[in-house]
């Protein structure tokens, strides 16, 4: 404790102490007795880790801070921190007496914080008055929709303002108020289930908030479990639930629902009734033996009409075996004969997983650990003891003939020639030692010798006789193995010299055919030893002992003592023994050394040991060190020499670190101290004593911990950089200064650091102060680097760049006036240089100008060749399009893609099925939308809700124009009014006019999008759209000419930058002679590929090639289709793009490609339907889900600018741990990647390949901008939407009186092509049946952001860091902008549309149209949000007058008492 602060808060005294370790210790002290219970340690705060806190501390004049003071700093600390308490147990039972909960913000605080604190239960401080919910019923099934359940809450204030219910933030639902704490809510509708239960397994446990309309906080919460019977396969999962799950047998499915089960007697609702096999003792089966197996069972099903029968599937070693089974009755069943085998030797019996199906694949329950024990006898079982170990239920045995281990009926005449232990008295022949250990011993006996071999005996009482050399040996009972290993101990031998000699032994009796002696014989030495080295150390041991001699390595085990003392054996071999001294039991002085092996006893009077007293520590200089040790210290004491590996060491904060230390005499030894090691944040910045330090020397423990040494570590040093960049330029010889903290270490004596600084590899002379090293630098010149080495540290500041500035010395001089003398014809010369390297400059800028001149013609070179290129495969591709149509998506496809983009099937396309009261509600609804007033009320009141978010904004607007697709004209109104009020809006906020129509941002953008997207339809597929198709097959094709990484979309022919592939890949096309699927021989087509394709990409060429008339939709999909090559008249090889053959180097797996397989120019190649093998199922899987991340990663986004975040790093596959590339390997880093991929400075040949790209694409882009910027083209006149539009913004100018022709041009572009045009350019998927990979995304992309940048009014300043796809359009967009700005001009002047003319037209559309879309289903849809917003919407028709005189609030009423009439 260093300092102590109290005041009184409320009833409570609270007390601040500070501690020496930098802490703050917060305490309430409260008056009320046992005095053991009345104070209570609540907070520890860390303030200045390592400084202690000074006595001075000082309370502000509020009472909310108190101010400490340490070495070096003051540091302000509030005195409560109850935000950090995030629950009401927490903040109630942290003890602070300054916190409580409030209750309706969720939040702990002071009680002057909380709002509305004196009302009751707003605010507490009991722990016990916690907010309580529960919940009834707390689980439904996930297929169970709109359940109301109660919600019952204690300890909560008055919440007449409203509760919201809400589960994980993913779904929220009004709260309905009932008396005595209860709340009523509706679970999520089957529209939102999904996303709560998806990939959560059998159940998802989610929060259950209740939160306050009144703070917009979530005040109460509890569990709730939605549950998915479905998704447990089994019966005995499904009934064993703790939910309401029944399993249908007859189906094989889990559900909630029992009237989903095909019969009544097949519902299962508990574990007995569940189909299972019973299990039972081992199932042998033996390998090769043709046998049936009998299970017991419980419940089978009898398979019913059209069902399969039952089956027997056997897992071998990764092989599956099924067999036919047969059902006698529900209770047995029986896989037919059939053998079964494993491949190998290594082991006797593999436990083999099976199990029992039917009707396919309907698994029947059995306990996982119940197996099939598949057995061969031979196998590990070469001898005759090896086969009889066996286990007896295997029937196995010693076949005598064919000396192999056999079942009985393997064996011939097996009655005479079979050996079972089931006989009497049956012995396996011909024992055979093949090994013994050891093979020599003294004579004294003792030795255990270990015999091993073959047919040694089946028990130990039949080895009768075992003779070592001559010598007997007993068996030893406890170590024998059965045929395998004998253990016995030697007896004595009676001779004075005994010779040595085999091993000998019978089993049973010893006749010759179970008699064997060994090969190797046994001999009789006698060991010796003659010294001991060391020959001292200290009385208490732990001193590591040499023991020199002969024959050391002889019996079986050792034993040495010093005096009575065991010595701890190490290891031996025939020369020595090592072993650990023990401490002297007798003191100080010499003892004898006495050495057993076995019964042996081996002595030497003229060897000693002697035991001399403990070292000591006297002193160590210097007494500190710093943090990271390494630093000499010199230690002196006494008997230090007896020490053989001395160590110091030091412990702090629970960890030990060690170093060495090396004796020069008895009394002194240096050691470099050991660091410590800081596990908490923050380094100090002041010293601090280790909590134990001493010394390891051998088994001396009093020297282990010094209590009485004042060690002490100082913090490390450390170094600022050279200069600002770590570079400092110097002259040689002149002074360097490196400055730092912490160099000298504030102890007293005249021990220092000791500094080494190298100026790259010269030591310089130093001057060292406390902030810095004074360094006089070597006569060096040139770059060097600095190093600095102090205690075990290595410090780098940077590079001095030493430059020579040479004085003038008197040669010098005259050398100056040498050359003053000479200074006339320099000039001289320098003028007839100067001419000379002017012409040559000339030259030079001559050549540098033809070398521009011949890069430009490259480019332009090649441009032309991939234009004509890709010229002759257009016109190719149109003469093959003769007679078939553009692929154009029906009406309704295309105008649902654009409204509701990612969604298939979207209810508008489905009809409504409900209640007549529903229908009813939905018409009355329907009536109140045909009304302008409610339905303009109806949107501004939505889009004032700030919960009313974007995706709401434009899914309502899609509804709207869906649900009044058969009234247009009345559509068009309603438009213009919020287009109107949404000017009148933006002008009033005082935004800037040009932001109008940017960005989606209300109902009437989105509306205006799908208006056009209805209107000009015509439009696309009589005009527009052929060029915008061009445009995209050109593209499609320009970039297969060329490779492209099937893993991240980068291409060799790219308009992005950042699709660009930035390496040299070598390939080469080939022709490839495709069979079509299903085709005869005789109608290959001849399809162009690369050798560097992938086999998917090949397969995508070949299937366009195959179905080029055919919509994408209706073709077969690559990864249905096999690509098979077909060499010759028997030889097809399926080509996959992972297979065996997948070269895999490091931890990158390549996918294979043509070049990998070597299929040649001209191979014959068909499309046949995928084969379904267990390579191709797991192989599949793991492709697709590797690419599965690529692909959605390059689908995300279409915009530029999203495209250099879009490009994906390739990560490991999780099982594999290998990582997929096809071309070119991603960059490791994203940093790296990063950098390479902004760089402006592109090289020569990428810049060629955009140039080239862009090029042969130029007629493509122009054609299509020319078509779109045309009031006449082609035949068709000018949409009538188009000129609509445009005269009234024009007209909503004048009346605002804009007249800026900037602002009027950024409305119409915002308007149309911004709103339109750019959508569907960018994804022309939209608006046709094909399929759209990610470079063709990228490339669209820049065509859809030159559109854009053509049609904006500003200047587009451009320099070396612009985008690269502003550089490649720099020259065409200034054109285009003409085209636009000509595009307004003649619009603006064509005659006006009546509104007549203009409704005539709507009218004509809407009929054509009429049945596309179900009207109810979008009204169903559209009532979503008059539910959530209910009081809001009736609110706002009651303020309004012509809604409150037609009362429009009591029909749309009268519409809500109906729907809610059918729930």
């Amino acid at each position: 404790m260093a300092a102590v602060a109290a005041y009184t808060y409320g009833e409570h005294s609270v007390v601040f102490v500070g501690t020496r370790s930098g802490h703050l210790k917060k305490i309430r002290v409260d008056g009320v007795p046992p005095p053991s219970q009345n104070a209570l340690l609540y907070e520890t705060v860390p303030v200045s880790e390592g400084s202690p806190i000074l006595r001075d501390m000082v309370f502000s004049p509020d009472y909310r801070f108190i101010y400490l003071l340490s070495d070096k700093q003051v540091i302000r600390v509030p005195v409560e921190s109850c935000g950090q308490y995030r629950s009401c147990g927490a903040c109630l039972g942290s003890g602070d007496p300054h916190c409580g909960w409030c209750v309706l913000h969720n939040k702990c605080s002071r009680q002057e914080e909380c709002e509305k604190w004196s009302e009751p239960r707003r605010f507490t401080s009991e722990l016990s008055h916690c907010v309580e919910l529960s919940v009834t019923p707390n689980n439904i099934s996930v297929t169970t929709s709109d359940v109301q359940l109660t919600l019952r809450v204690r300890n909560v204030p008055d919440l007449k303002a409203g509760v919201t219910c809400s589960f994980d933030d993913l779904t929220e639902s009004e709260g309905a108020l009932l008396p005595r704490g209860q709340v009523l809510c509706v679970s999520p509708s089957l529209r939102d289930v999904p996303t709560l239960t998806q990939r959560h397994g059998d159940k998802r446990v989610v929060k259950l908030y209740l939160k306050s309309k009144e703070t917009g906080r979530k005040f109460a919460s509890t569990d709730f479990v939605f549950y998915n019977c479905s998704v447990l396969q089994s019966c005995l999962s499904c009934v064993s639930s703790l939910y309401h799950c029944h399993w249908c047998k007859y189906r094989h499915v889990c559900t909630n629902n029992v009237a989903e089960c095909s019969f009544q007697e097949g519902i299962v609702g508990n574990t007995e009734g569940c189909p299972q096999v019973i299990p039972t003792n081992d199932i042998l089966v033996p390998a090769g033996v043709v046998r049936p197996i009998t299970l017991r069972a419980r419940n089978l099903p009898q398979p019913q009409s059209g069902q399969k029968n039952y089956e027997c599937v056997f897992s071998i070693q990764g092989r599956s075996q099924r067999v036919p089974a047969v059902r006698f009755n529900s209770s047995c069943i029986q896989c037919q004969n059939t053998s079964y085998w494993y491949d190998g030797d290594d082991v006797g019996d593999l436990p083999v997983d099976f199990s029992v199906v039917w009707d396919g694949d309907f698994f029947i329950d059995k306990p996982a650990s119940m197996k099939a024990l598949l057995y061969k006898c031979s196998a590990q079982r070469e001898s005759c003891g090896l086969c009889l170990k066996a286990d007896p239920s295997f029937d196995c045995g010693w076949c005598l003939t064919e000396r192999k281990c056999l079942l009985k009926q393997h064996c011939s005449s097996s009655e005479l020639n079979w050996m079972h232990l089931g006989r009497r008295n049956v012995r396996c022949t011909h024992p055979r030692i093949t090994k013994i250990r050891p093979l020599t011993g003294p004579k004294e006996g003792g030795t255990r010798v270990t015999i091993s071999g073959e047919n040694l005996g089946q028990h130990v009482r039949e080895i009768t006789h075992v003779r070592v050399a001559g010598v007997r040996c007993n068996p030893v009972p406890l170590e024998y193995i059965s045929a395998e290993k004998i253990v016995c101990d030697m007896e004595e031998s009676l001779l004075p010299n005994p010779p040595g000699g085999p091993v000998e032994l019978c089993i049973g009796d010893c006749s010759s055919e179970y008699r064997t002696q060994s090969h190797q014989s046994y001999s009789f030495v006698t060991p010796v030893f003659i010294k001991v080295r060391p020959d001292r150390g200290p009385v208490s041991g732990g001193t590591r002992l040499t023991v020199s001699g002969r024959q050391l390595d002889a019996g079986s085990s050792v034993t040495l003592f010093l005096g009575q003392g065991e010595c701890h054996f190490i290891r031996r071999s025939g020369q020595y023994v090592v072993c650990v001294a023990p401490a002297s039991s007798s003191g100080p002085g010499p003892t004898a050394v006495k050495l057993f092996i076995d019964k042996a006893e081996v002595t030497n009077s003229e060897v000693a040991y002697h035991y001399s007293e403990d070292p000591t520590v006297s002193k160590i200089e210097p007494d500190w060190s710093i943090f990271n040790g390494s630093t000499p210290l010199t230690v002196t004491g006494s008997n230090l020499l007896t020490i053989q590996e001395p160590r110091v060491r030091a412990k702090y904060g629970g960890f030990e670190t060690t170093n060495a230390c090396r004796v020069f005499n008895d009394s002194v030894m240096t050691c470099s101290a050991p660091g410590i090691v800081y596990m908490k944040r923050g380094i100090p910045e002041s010293s601090q004593r280790p909590d134990e330090f001493g010394f390891i020397l051998d088994n001396v423990q009093s020297l282990r911990t010094l209590n009485s040494t004042p060690f002490t570590y100082y913090p490390n040093p450390h170094f600022e950089p050279l200069g600002n960049s770590g570079i400092l330029e110097v002259k040689p010889g002149s002074p360097i200064i490196l400055k730092g903290r912490n160099l000298i270490p504030p102890v007293s004596g005249n021990a220092r650091l000791n500094y080494t600084v190298l100026i790259g590899e010269t030591v310089c002379l130093l001057t060292v102060s406390e902030s810095q090293l004074l360094c006089d630098s070597p006569d060096l010149t040139g770059k060097q680097r600095v190093t600095i080495l102090v205690g075990g540290l290595e410090f780098s500041p940077g590079t001095l760049h030493i430059f020579s500035d040479s004085a003038l010395s008197l040669p010098a001089i005259i050398g100056i006036g040498a050359g003053g003398g000479v200074l006339l014809i320099a000039i001289i010369a320098v003028l007839i240089a100067y001419k000379r390297k002017t012409r040559d400059a000339d030259l030079t800028l001559k050549r540098l100008q033809l070398q521009m001149d011949n890069l430009e013609s490259r480019v332009a070179l090649e441009c032309k060749e991939a234009f004509a290129e890709l010229q002759t495969d257009i016109q190719e591709l149109t003469n093959d399009m003769d007679g078939v149509k553009i692929p154009f998506l029906e009406y309704k496809t295309y105008t649902m893609r654009v409204m509701f983009p990612g969604i298939e099937e979207h209810p508008l396309l489905k009809e409504l099925d409900s209640p007549a009261n529903v229908e009813k509600a939905l018409r009355l609804f329907s009536q109140l939308l045909h009304n302008k007033v409610f339905l303009l009320t109806f949107i501004h009141t939505l889009e004032a809700q700030r919960s009313f978010s974007m995706r709401d904004r434009g899914n309502v607007a899609s509804l709207l124009m869906g649900a009044l697709q058969g009234r247009m004209e009345y559509a068009t109104v309603v438009l213009k009014q919020l287009l109107a009020d949404l000017i009148e809006k933006n002008l009033e906020n005082r935004n800037h006019p040009k932001l109008l129509l940017r960005r989606t941002e209300s109902v009437a953008e989105k509306m205006l999008t799908n208006w056009f997207t209805f209107l000009l339809h015509r439009f696309l597929k009589e005009c527009a759209g052929e060029p915008l198709f061009m445009l995209y097959c050109a593209i499609k094709q320009q970039m297969e000419k060329g490779p492209i990484d099937t893993i991240t979309g980068e291409a060799r022919y790219s308009l992005s930058e950042d699709k660009l592939i930035r390496q040299q890949i070598d390939y080469k096309q080939l022709t490839l002679n495709c069979v079509p699927p299903g085709g005869e021989p005789g109608s290959e087509i001849p399809v162009k590929v690369l050798n560097c394709d992938t086999v998917t990409q090949v397969k995508n060429k070949l299937l366009d090639a195959v179905h080029k008339s055919i919509p994408f939709s209706q073709r077969p999909q690559a990864e249905d289709m096999d690509l098979e090559w077909r060499q010759g008249r028997l030889t097809r090889v399926i080509l996959q793009d992972e297979d065996v053959t997948t070269k895999i180097e490091s931890d990158w797996k390549r996918l294979n490609s043509l070049a990998h397989y070597q299929v040649s120019d001209g191979s014959l190649v068909a499309l046949v339907q995928k084969q379904v093998s267990a390579y191709n199922i797991a192989n599949s899987f793991t492709f697709t889900r590797s690419l599965s991340r690529y692909e959605s990663l390059l689908r995300t986004s279409s915009s530029p600018d999203s495209l250099r975040s879009r490009a994906p790093m390739i990560t490991p596959d999780q099982e594999s741990g290998t990582k997929l590339w096809h071309l070119v390997k991603n960059h490791e880093h994203s940093d790296q990647r990063e950098g390479d991929r902004g760089s402006k400075m592109v090289s020569e040949i990428y810049l060629t390949r955009l140039l080239a790209t862009k090029g042969t694409l130029q007629k493509f882009v122009d054609d299509l901008f020319e078509t779109v910027f045309s009031t006449a083209h082609r035949g068709s006149a000018l949409p009538l939407a188009i000129k609509y539009m445009f005269d009234f913004l024009d007209e909503q100018a004048d009346r605002r009186q804009i007249s800026d022709p900037d602002v009027r041009h950024t409305w119409k572009s915002n308007c149309l092509p911004l709103r339109f045009w750019v959508n569907v350019i960018k994804n022309p998927q939209f608006v046709f049946d094909i399929h759209k990979s990610s470079i063709t995304d990228a490339c669209l992309s820049v065509v859809a952001q030159t559109f854009m940048d053509s049609c904006s009014t500003s200047e587009h300043r451009l320099g070396k860091d612009s985008p690269s796809n502003k550089l490649l359009y720099a020259k065409d967009i200034p054109n285009y902008k003409n085209w636009v700005e000509r595009y307004y001009r003649d619009i603006a002047k064509m005659p006006a549309i009546s509104d007549q003319d203009m409704d005539a037209y709507l009218v004509e559309q809407s009929r054509l149209h009429a049945n596309e879309f179900n009207t109810l289903s979008a009204l169903s849809e559209l009532y979503f949000y008059v539910n959530k917003y209910k009081e809001e919407i009736l609110t706002s028709l009651d303020r309004d007058v012509y809604c409150r005189k037609h009362k429009l609030r009591q029909k749309l009423e009268q519409a809500i008492n109906l729907m809610s009439g059918s729930s």
